[in-house]
C-alpha cells in the first residue's frame, strides 16, 4: 500500500499560494545552487525550514523582499505553516544528486 497524503483544507489561499511559490523559486533548477550555497554561507542545514525563513535565504534565492516569506509563513494558520513545511522539505530532497553531494554537509542528519 503506498502513501497517500492526506486532504487538509487550506485555510488562507492566497498567503499559502504566494509562500509555496516563492519555495518553488528558491528551488528551482536554475537558483537551487544559489540558495544552497546561502544556507551554506549562514550554517543551516537544508531540513531546517524555519532557520532558513528567519536568515531570509528562501527570499534571496527567489527574488523576493527580506521578510516575505517568514511574514507570509506567520500568516498561516498551524494546518497550512504544517503544509508548506512538508512541501518545501518534499522539494529539496527532489534536488539533483550531483548537487545534494556537492552541498552534502547540509543534508546530513547530524
Amino acid at each position: 500500500m503506498a502513501f497517500e497524503q492526506a486532504a487538509i483544507k487550506v485555510e488562507k489561499g492566497r498567503e499559502f499560494g504566494d509562500l509555496r511559490g516563492a519555495i518553488e523559486k528558491a528551488l528551482a533548477a536554475d537558483r537551487i545552487a544559489k540558495y544552497l550555497k546561502e544556507l551554506r554561507s549562514s550554517g543551516i542545514r537544508v531540513r531546517d525550514f524555519d532557520a532558513a525563513l528567519a536568515a531570509g535565504a528562501i527570499d534571496r534565492a527567489a527574488g523576493e523582499r527580506p521578510g516575505t516569506a517568514r511574514g507570509l509563513h506567520e500568516a498561516l494558520a498551524v494546518s497550512d505553516q504544517a503544509q508548506v513545511r512538508e512541501f518545501y522539505l518534499s522539494k529539496v530532497e527532489e534536488v539533483d544528486p550531483a548537487l545534494r553531494a556537492k552541498f552534502h554537509k547540509l543534508y546530513q542528519y547530524y
